[in-house]
């Protein structure tokens, strides 16, 4: 069943979004160097690694390689701060949705590295379909505005922030169902708790 819901609402989605595709497409063309998508590797269900695809946010040339970016990150296009603000960087994410590589709703996909510190029942998470959104994303919805205001951005996610995401999707794995999947994607729409 949540296949299912998720092959309709991704394309009934990709469909009606056609031209906020065109319009940030173009905009992102017209503002910066370099592609209108970012593909990152990402660990997808049972461990199998997968093309994720965002809106392109940041510029192409860094000297920062980190995989935690914080608010404010030099890295961060102007277009890309907004997109980012309201979430639409995500939306292509819709394609790894319909290919069946995510879900609407799971835990978010980590890179390669992390999935690797999931350990003993930590691994259940892998058995599930990554999501867009989920239960974790919801709770750090403004994530990078916590690891700006740290003097370690990287120790305090590696340490507090991905532990702590960790339990919250392992939770998720025990107790999802399609009515918690549709109340997570409404408090995210509409950026409240479910």
């Amino acid at each position: 069943m949540k296949r299912i819901c998720d092959i309709l609402i991704s394309s009934i989605g990709l469909l009606s979004l056609t031209p906020v595709f065109v319009i940030i497409s173009t905009i992102i063309k017209l503002s910066s160097k370099g592609p209108i998508f970012f593909v990152q590797e990402r660990v997808g269900k049972n461990g199998h690694i997968f093309s994720m695809i965002k809106f392109r946010s940041m510029t192409i040339q860094q000297d920062n390689l980190s995989t935690v970016s914080i608010y404010g990150d030099s890295r961060i296009t102007n277009f890309g701060f907004f997109l980012r603000k309201y979430k639409l960087d995500e939306l292509p994410e819709l394609f790894n949705v319909l290919k069946g590589d995510m879900s609407l709703v799971g835990p978010r996909p980590d890179v390669p590295g992390y999935a690797d510190k999931l350990v003993g029942e930590a691994k259940l998470i892998l058995l599930l379909r990554p999501g867009i959104t989920g239960p974790a994303t919801l709770k750090y919805a403004n994530e990078e505005k916590i690891l700006a205001s740290c003097n370690d951005p990287v120790k305090y996610n590696d340490e507090i922030i991905y532990p702590d995401k960790v339990k919250i999707n392992l939770d998720y794995y025990y107790n999802n169902s399609i009515w918690i999947d549709f109340k997570i994607i409404f408090a995210t729409i509409f950026r409240k708790s479910y």
